[in-house]
């Protein structure tokens, strides 16, 4: 049956057949699984009983994994310890020593350091470009480029890619596409519908939605999700059951945080454009019929004492993650960029007075209140 994205989201719970009839999915808190029989423990090698050891599968992250496969479409997905550990599966189920890989130089800063200094230890070469224009893209392809790395909705400046640029560039140059889809979801976009091989997730943010679970998810083809289980097993970086239960828990209400949190970010940025202290605001427009995501990037003028910003939000936290059902604020210079080199984040433009917020499900006049007080008392 055809369902929609909002009841796939409550309804995609893996079928454990018990005597119990639990109407969730137990937590299979156990790290192995027991036989028996001799014969019994050979029929999980012949794939007749799926469960050995919790690092190679469980109950819990297998439905993690099929969950978010489900939402965003794909044949697979497999779970993993955290959104760095999946892009590190996702990456080395695609390249290996000697290949190079091309990526988008507007990504989380962990994700810039995985790539930058990383990769390179096992011999894997990374080329940054600005990935608003396809001839920089094109020009940095060289005989050992394998893979074209992006975020559908970039960290920190909220930069939309063009996915189809993307997907019609590897094809041309027999790449593999990744993207990292974490800030738009899978309610907002679906990039494999698009073309693209490989989504990331870190299922710590928006999937799990109440900042108490690291998780992240890979989904694409069986064939890509293999490669990449391969590497979750081998490196063990698989979750933990139970933080798979709570992120597959909170994904049931993914849809309803979005609605919530896109209107919200959508009515700050309008009032941020509008006020005086602020510089530029960074808010991304046309990602989806159903909103434009649930981040707004702000750069704020050089009279504002930031220090005296930060101090006076009130209830809203300073915090150096995003995604949970409250409103937070990150300051990338010294927490999600504050590995990148000087000369980096200089050309980027992460400068002192670039704050990221996290938009939550708040009554909106509480939110706009809370920064149009902290920005009162800031001004110098």
């Amino acid at each position: 049956m055809s369902q929609s994205f909002e009841t796939k989201a409550v309804h995609f719970a893996i079928d454990q057949a018990s005597i119990n009839r639990s109407k969730t999915t137990p937590i299979y808190q156990t790290s192995v699984f027991s036989f028996k029989t001799l014969e019994e423990l050979e029929s999980h090698y012949t794939g007749e009983l799926p469960y050995l050891y919790t690092r190679n599968g469980n109950p819990n992250t297998d439905e993690l994994g099929q969950a978010v496969a489900l939402l965003e479409n794909a044949e697979a997905g497999v779970a993993s310890s955290s959104g760095l550990s999946a892009i590190m599966a996702g990456i080395l189920a695609v390249c290996k020593n000697g290949d190079h890989i091309i990526a988008s130089e507007d990504v989380y800063g962990g994700t810039y350091h995985f790539l930058e200094q990383q990769l390179k230890e096992i011999g894997i070469k990374v080329t940054f470009v600005d990935f608003t224009y396809p001839e920089q893209i094109e020009a940095a392809i060289t005989p050992n480029t394998k893979l074209l790395y992006s975020e559908t909705i970039t960290n920190p400046f909220l930069c939309v890619e063009s996915l189809e640029t993307l997907v019609t560039l590897a094809k041309k140059h027999n790449l593999t596409s990744m993207v990292d889809n974490t800030f738009a979801t899978p309610y907002l976009l679906r990039p494999l519908e698009k073309g693209i091989d490989i989504v990331i997730h870190s299922a710590t943010k928006y999937i799990g939605g109440h900042s108490d679970v690291t998780a992240g998810v890979v989904v694409g083809s069986k064939k890509w999700v293999e490669l990449a289980k391969q590497k979750v097993v081998t490196w063990g970086a698989n979750v933990s059951p139970f933080e798979a239960w709570l992120a597959c828990r909170g994904l049931k209400t993914m849809a309803l945080r979005m609605r919530q949190q896109c209107e919200n970010a959508e009515k700050l940025a309008a009032f941020l454009q509008e006020h005086p202290a602020v510089e530029k605001v960074f808010y991304p427009t046309s990602v989806s019929e159903k909103g434009n995501g649930a981040m707004v990037s702000v750069e704020l003028k050089p009279e504002i004492d930031m220090s005296l910003f930060f101090a006076n939000l009130s209830w809203i936290a300073i915090v150096p993650s995003l995604a949970g059902v409250e409103t937070t604020v990150s300051y990338p210079l010294a927490t999600s960029h504050r590995a990148l080199p000087k000369e980096v984040r200089k050309k980027l433009g992460i400068t002192s007075h670039l704050v990221r917020i996290s938009v939550g499900i708040e009554d909106f006049s509480d939110i706009e209140n809370a920064f149009q007080q902290a920005l009162k008392l800031a001004e110098k």
